[in-house]
């Protein structure tokens, strides 16, 4: 129960998790309950890895662009502050992405789900199909079930799930660069368990991956709803972090204030009495402290607290990225091929990942006279390059796409965005870490977690856990009935929650 004074609840880390977080708990306490949140942040911006930015034209993001569809978080959040008309879905109608394939761009199977095909035919007529791959595939759709046996009891790496289904071909080509992608890591060392959970949950239930495919297909065609599979705003994401911004009162945040460490406060009756010790020597008290930083950030700053929890916390490994915008004149947009863009497998040998033609992607990103285009480096196998200077990135990003696209010209503007260790892997096991994180945080009362280093990397994936961590902070705090619906996950809302 809440005590006279108002409960302080720091937040640490001001990235779209944290803005989350002291947006649901400013709410609770201008709707009168009796709370003291503070948001504090090491850096100059808040945001984390969202910015928008602006040049030629175009809107150009430095980080994520783009959200799923179908993890709503991210656009229920961006509906309450009125910018429901802003959204916008991708150019699914055009939707093509190619696959560097021994130095030419090959365009993806149509009908692919991810790892999943929900129609045999294109993959049978795929150049990035071989045979062997092809002819397991075959069997999988056929027999009904995993012609490489049954899933192990204990959690498998993603390459061992995909080669069981579809073999090792299919892995080389198409999966593993789908995934590093996004992931940035090896499919190798990924879960299959915490990356491919739906795939896993079909595998249960139909045997085939196949036949999953393609009844969920059949099922998204019948709704006669298909919508775009990403979504984003109109005007970029920096718009969401901007109104969060504004709900997020200027005096409850501070800038440059660098937590090293977090201490318990002696002499304290109450549960979850704790101290924030900032880089300058200054501290802030809380009773509840809500960590919404990399898992290694945070369990710098619990291993004098809790060193078990902490050791957990830095167990999840992490890679860094490197993105590197380009606008083009309409001299290169008018050649390049019709899609969202490409992915390099890394047998290619390349130092690029991905590159995004943004422009073809989604609608509003440039003028039609500009070409818009987003080039991804680093990953598991390149983990250095995130500390090369700008001018050698743009020689080999601009080297890669003269010999990919065949894209000679200087561009128009340029700009690098470095995000180091900032993509948390789930590799095998990470279910069990989580568990033990969770176990060891019953020790720790008070203390929350939220990020994208547990259940999700996604934006929509960062909001739902900092939303999380503010509900529980309060739970604690706040008897259930004075809980507001705004407090509730967005699935137990009512109409228009």
């Amino acid at each position: 129960m809440l005590q006279d004074r108002p409960r302080r609840i720091v937040i640490v880390g001001g990235g779209i998790a944290g803005l989350a977080a002291a947006y649901r708990l400013g709410h609770a306490r201008r709707r009168g309950l009796p709370i003291d949140e503070m948001l504090l942040e090491a850096g100059d911006r808040l945001g984390g890895v969202i910015r928008t930015d602006r040049a030629e034209g175009c809107i150009v993001e430095g980080g994520p662009d783009s959200f799923l569809r179908e993890k709503p978080e991210t656009a229920a959040l961006a509906r309450e502050f009125g910018l429901g008309d802003a959204l916008i879905g991708s150019n699914d109608a055009g939707r093509r992405t190619y696959v560097l394939h021994r130095g030419r761009l090959q365009p993806l199977p149509e009908a692919l789900m991810l790892i999943a095909p929900a129609r045999v035919g294109p993959m049978l007529r795929s150049a990035l199909v071989p045979w062997s791959s092809k002819l397991t595939m075959l069997r999988e759709w056929v027999t009904g079930r995993a012609p490489g046996g049954d899933a192990p009891a204990a959690d498998e790496s993603v390459s061992s799930f995909v080669a069981r289904h579809f073999g090792s071909g299919m892995l080389e080509t198409i999966v593993e660069p789908l995934l590093a992608g996004v992931y940035g890591g090896d499919a190798a060392e990924m879960s299959a368990r915490s990356v491919l959970g739906r795939f896993r949950a079909m595998e249960n239930t139909h045997g085939s991956l196949i036949r999953a495919a393609r009844a969920m297909r059949r099922k998204v065609e019948n709704s006669g709803e298909p919508g775009s599979i990403f979504m984003t705003l109109r005007e970029g994401l920096g718009v969401l972090v901007a109104a969060l911004i504004r709900e997020v009162e200027p005096e409850r945040v501070e800038l440059h204030r660098r937590a090293v460490r977090i201490e318990r406060v002696s002499g304290r009756s109450d549960v979850g009495g704790y101290r924030v010790v900032l880089e300058d020597g200054s501290s802030r008290e809380a009773d509840r402290v809500i960590l919404s930083l990399p898992s290694w950030a945070s369990a710098a700053l619990l291993a004098p607290l809790e060193p078990e929890l902490s050791e957990h916390l830095a167990g999840i490994p992490y890679r860094s990225a490197v993105l590197v915008a380009l606008v083009y004149p309409e001299s290169v947009r008018a050649r390049l091929p019709q899609g969202f863009g490409f992915l390099v497998p890394r047998r290619e040998g390349r130092r690029l990942l991905a590159c995004t033609f943004v422009h073809q992607k989604f609608q509003h990103r440039a003028p039609v006279d500009r070409a818009l285009l987003r080039c991804f480096l680093a990953g598991a196998d390149d983990a250095t390059i995130v500390a090369a200077d700008d001018d050698t990135l743009l020689e080999i990003v601009r080297g890669e796409l003269a010999s990919i696209l065949g894209i000679h010209e200087a561009p128009l503007f340029a700009r690098v965005y470095r995000w180091p260790r900032s993509m948390a892997q789930y590799v095998v096991g990470h279910h069990r870490r989580l568990e033990a994180i969770h176990e060891r945080l019953l020790q720790a009362p008070g203390i929350h977690l939220a990020g994208n280093a547990y259940s999700g990397i996604g934006i929509s994936d960062a909001i739902r856990t900092g939303e999380a961590a503010a509900r529980e902070a309060l739970a604690s705090l706040v008897p259930e009935d004075l809980m507001q619906p705004e407090l509730q996950p967005i699935s137990q809302r009512g109409p228009g929650g």
